[in-house]
């Protein structure tokens, strides 16, 4: 019998179905990498099944435990306020422990790394290559100041210059940060989305990367992003094991 709590992977939503499409893949390399573990996904807003429906569901089968994941880069309003209030009405039979968001993480940056590669570069252009961060953007103090640390923490793995962006919310965009990147003296200017999948405000960044010259894709299922994922589950499970044993 398997006792390992529920991996709930709770996604934001959107109108645009890439988005959910892509939350999907990324749950099936979950799955992949581990299928001793049940792995769910819920949406906050737009799509189905709803959070909620998804915890009344596993409650009624009789699950007990539950490691519900925000599927989110940073610490922002939906991790602090939007998903602790819906996990406070699920059912009372459920055990529930909120993972950590997924960021930051040098997995995730090797995904980025990953994107970048794909888009076209290699290591060796990255001595000469001035790289925008280019996140969502948030009124939330605290994410912005992760996004600024993790392009400080990437400019020292050898790229010519790593600038932070945001989409929204917060300065500079992602037009500003390139031609920063040009003023500087970069010999090319990539932009590496830190968003997990398309939707309207990664629309708004690729639309920022007119003038540079590669745009990566999106996180998306990048195997480091599942890796990501089950160790967030883990260590959200690790508590759990703690009061079994007790």
């Amino acid at each position: 019998m398997n006792n390992k709590p529920v991996l709930l992977v709770i996604a934001h939503g959107s109108r645009d179905p890439r988005h959910a499409a892509t939350v999907h893949a990324l749950v099936r390399r979950v799955r992949a990498l581990r299928p001793d573990v049940r792995v769910e996904t819920g949406f906050l807003d737009f799509n189905v099944p709803s959070v909620q429906g998804v915890l009344e569901s596993l409650a009624v089968q009789g699950v007990r435990d539950v490691v519900a994941l925000p599927l989110l880069l940073t610490r922002a309003f939906h991790a602090k306020a939007d998903i602790p209030a819906v996990l406070a009405d699920a059912p009372p039979q459920l055990r529930i422990h909120q993972a950590e968001v997924l960021g930051p993480s040098p997995l995730l940056l090797a995904a980025l790394e990953r994107r970048l590669y794909e888009a076209g570069l290699s290591p060796a252009d990255k001595s000469s290559t001035g790289v925008v961060l280019a996140s969502a953007g948030s009124t939330d103090p605290e994410a912005i100041a992760v996004i600024a640390e993790i392009a400080r923490e990437w400019r020292h793995t050898g790229w010519c210059a790593v600038r932070p962006a945001f989409a929204s919310a917060s300065l500079p965009s992602t037009e500003d940060a390139v031609r920063e990147l040009r003023a500087l003296g970069c010999s090319r200017v990539a932009v590496a989305p830190y968003v997990l999948a398309p939707g309207f405000l990664p629309d708004r960044i690729a639309r920022g990367a007119a003038q540079a010259d590669v745009l990566a894709d999106v996180l998306g299922p990048a195997p480091e992003v599942a890796r990501v994922v089950l160790e967030r589950y883990e260590a959200a499970r690790a508590p759990m094991l703690t009061a079994v044993s007790a």
